[in-house]
């Protein structure tokens, strides 16, 4: 039986993947209401980056498009990581 991360691991894994795979090392630690591209200077091209190496490190696939889908269709379109940590346990639960 395979454990779901709680909502704490979860931010703990995207900060590390964070780090490791784009390099990021923000002044402030990385919490839920952490801004990728406003906050943390990312672009884009950093957002399937970052989705590529959470598949790996979770060993599976997600719904990223889902994800990136609904941020286009909002006004506001920086991503808070509270909303990414939310995806990943709702895709790890299922």
């Amino acid at each position: 039986m395979t454990t779901i991360p709680d909502r704490a691991a979860i931010l703990h894994d995207v900060s590390s993947v964070l780090a490791q795979e784009l390099g990021v090392s923000p002044t402030t630690p990385i919490d839920e209401r952490t801004r990728f591209f406003a906050d943390l200077g990312l672009a884009s091209i950093d957002a399937v980056v970052l989705s590529e190496a959470l598949q790996r490190h979770f060993d599976r696939a997600l719904p990223f498009h889902d994800l990136m889908a609904e941020i286009g269709r909002r006004t506001d379109r920086d991503l808070v990581i509270g909303e990414l940590v939310s995806f990943l346990a709702k895709h790890l639960g299922s």
